[in-house]
């Protein structure tokens, strides 16, 4: 982990947005897709439509995990202080850190899903699908980490970029990509015509890792503006799903849930703004149980590995493989998919700390 005080942070900040983000994480998957059509949802009873909607803020909920990590990733490993030349690290060094941080994990998790496919997909493991899933992501939640080596491999760029460009240069960077990533798809989406996609070439995930540095410039805030924006990014990203949905878009209506939706940046950008400013307790605050700010540093501090197996932990428990089940046929959603988010998050937690206690296994887990 990068050393968040040296960077202006309180270890507070980097534990509490990690573990925001890793439960927002689980969330997803724990709230899934529910594809209805319009007809299909007016026939569902009154407290179908309910279920329905509530799943809705979920999901909205949900998304802004993958946002925050990436926003606190790029503050971590861009902000200017790390840039010092008494803190310059060669691209050996840099990749060396980044493959024992991200790489043995990626290496240890990757066949064990390979044998979750064919265990319960009963998928063949030939050399064909290792290849591919090797390529392009062993299971779902998989993508991430090639959204993470992709932007390592641009980091030690977007470093120099970063301390010689100034705050004038990355808002002028951070406007074309709002403009190329979010405003241009959205237009498409409500008209006909459509701009050239090669006039904007500044889009993906890369935004996000920017914008984490440029966040720490903008303080302070007023808190109760930004959570007020923070709620109308969230409340617009489920009017814009419900929207879409009832307009027969079929697929495309979860365009406002995808993480670069304009109303997912917004309620991400003001959420890791709000986060960044929780004030850090002091030496004679003690408002805090010590009970829970041990839990937040210790889900914090096994972020990875709980990103790697929560998947395998929802789906055991959703299809009842240890005695139990627990999805929306059992439960009704509303009380399901919190709670399975929370089971799965601390059972996450435990398989990781146990296997941490296992010799030479530590570094390859999370």
């Amino acid at each position: 982990m990068e050393k968040a005080n040296q960077l202006g942070l309180h270890n507070v900040h980097v534990h509490l947005i990690r573990a925001v983000a890793i439960t927002a994480a689980i969330l997803v998957h724990a709230a899934g897709r529910w594809l209805i059509t319009s007809q299909e949802l007016n026939q569902l009873p009154p407290l179908g439509i309910v279920s329905w909607s509530t799943v809705l803020i979920y999901q909205c909920l949900a998304v802004l995990g993958v946002p925050l990590f990436l926003m606190l990733s790029g503050l971590l490993l861009l902000h200017p202080e790390k840039l010092q030349p008494e803190k310059k690290e060669s691209l050996r060094v840099f990749f060396k850190k980044r493959f024992t941080r991200i790489g043995l994990p990626f290496i240890f998790w990757t066949p064990i899903y390979f044998v979750w496919v064919y265990l319960t997909q009963n998928i063949p493991l030939t050399p064909g699908v290792i290849i591919q899933g090797t390529l392009n992501g062993a299971y779902t939640q998989f993508w991430y980490i090639y959204v993470l080596f992709g932007l390592y491999i641009l980091t030690p760029l977007l470093r120099i970029i970063i301390i010689h460009a100034g705050q004038t240069l990355i808002k002028y960077f951070l406007g074309l990509w709002l403009i190329g990533a979010a405003i241009l798809p959205f237009f498409s989406l409500i008209f006909p015509y459509q701009l050239n996609h090669n006039v904007f070439t500044i889009t993906g995930y890369v935004g996000y890792f920017i914008l984490g540095v440029y966040l720490c410039w903008v303080q302070p805030i007023d808190r109760k503006k930004t959570l007020g924006a923070m709620l109308l990014g969230i409340t617009l990203t489920a009017l814009g799903t419900y929207v879409l949905m009832v307009s027969g878009a079929g697929e495309g209506m979860y365009f406002f849930q995808a993480y670069l939706s304009p109303t997912v940046i917004l309620a991400s950008t003001m959420a890791f703004l709000l986060l960044l400013t929780v004030r850090p307790p002091s030496n004679q605050q003690k408002t805090k149980p010590a009970l829970y700010n041990k839990l937040i540093t210790t889900i914090s501090q096994n972020t990875l590995g709980i990103f790697f197996v929560h998947v395998i932990v929802i789906e055991t428990i959703q299809r009842g493989y240890v005695g139990f089940m627990l999805n929306r046929e059992i439960l009704n959603p509303i009380i399901e998919v919190p709670l399975l988010t929370i089971i799965t998050l601390f059972i996450s937690l435990g398989i990781i700390l146990l296997l941490k206690k296992i010799p030479h296994i530590e570094k390859v887990v999370t």
